[in-house]
């Protein structure tokens, strides 16, 4: 039986280098900046034109109508974010926009795609590193063509964990996040870090050079291709109460294994963030 999502599995990772081409050329240059929920959500010309790239080149391959499409970009101008049956490709055409905008260097793309509502691959393109990341569910996860699996370290001891405290400045959710981080690192653990992308983050966690990645207020789009590529290399995912991972509630952890991941939510503070698939309402 052919297998049906091959091809677009083979257009993703060539549609993530491409637009990798072009973020790593724009980087070059002088970077326009543009805010969006607040004065530290920043958003570039070339994320608006990397997205539009990237979804052109898919609807071009797969352009009958039967395939949607939830981007950051056209999110944040009004389009719906609700993940239904149909194909549908999940695209953050430059995960680490900050870190894009000051030459700190991780920024990523990163492409899902999902069917049924059931992820099918990620591909995650860390341009500057020029490191390629990708899973198909049930067939393993690589960087560059090599095999990845998570670190076999259960001892809390000895992990390293990786976390982001998001654009959301209210002082009472920084407090939160603070308070998390301390508490973690006083369990103790080797260190936290932070690579400014959350993609690159669970990417980190498949390869095994971290143990665990969590955050709350992260979006589907920064996590979706994330997802199966850490599953496919050994990882899991979890709600950070305990429960079970759920794409749309932005929040998450993923970890080498389930020792290291409910120590971890044992410390973390949770606070409110809205779904990504929570219907506007009106005014």
């Amino acid at each position: 039986m052919a297998d049906p999502w091959q091809n677009a599995y083979d257009v993703a990772v060539d549609v993530a280098r491409a637009a990798g081409a072009v973020i790593r050329k724009a980087g070059e240059c002088e970077i326009k900046v543009c805010t969006k929920s607040s004065t530290v959500d920043l958003v570039t010309k070339t994320d608006e034109r990397v997205e539009k790239i990237i979804i052109g080149a898919l609807k071009e391959e797969f352009g009958d109508g039967s395939h949607c499409f939830i981007g950051e970009e056209s999110v944040a101008k009004g389009e719906a974010c609700i993940l239904t049956d149909k194909p549908t490709w999940i695209i953050d055409p430059v995960d680490g926009t900050t870190n894009f905008v000051h030459g700190f260097p991780f920024v990523a793309v990163s492409i899902a795609f999902a069917v049924n509502k059931e992820l099918e691959f990620g591909v995650i393109y860390s341009c500057l590193e020029d490191k390629m990341y990708k899973a198909r569910r049930g067939k393993g996860a690589f960087c560059d063509d090599e095999p990845i699996s998570v670190s076999d370290v259960k001892d809390i001891n000895k992990s390293i964990i990786i976390s982001e405290h998001g654009t959301d400045r209210s002082p009472e959710k920084v407090k939160k996040i603070f308070s998390t981080m301390q508490k973690i690192l006083c369990i103790p653990v080797h260190g936290l870090r932070g690579s400014g992308t959350a993609a690159t983050n669970m990417c980190l966690v498949a390869c095994g050079a971290v143990e665990a990645f969590f955050e709350i207020g992260i979006h589907c789009w920064d996590i979706a291709a994330g997802a199966v590529i850490v599953r496919e290399a050994g990882g899991l995912l979890l709600d950070v109460d305990g429960g079970p991972f759920d794409l749309m509630s932005r929040r998450m952890v993923s970890a080498n294994n389930d020792t290291i991941a409910k120590r971890i939510i044992q410390e973390i503070e949770i606070f409110p963030a809205e779904r990504d698939d929570a219907v506007p309402q009106k005014k």
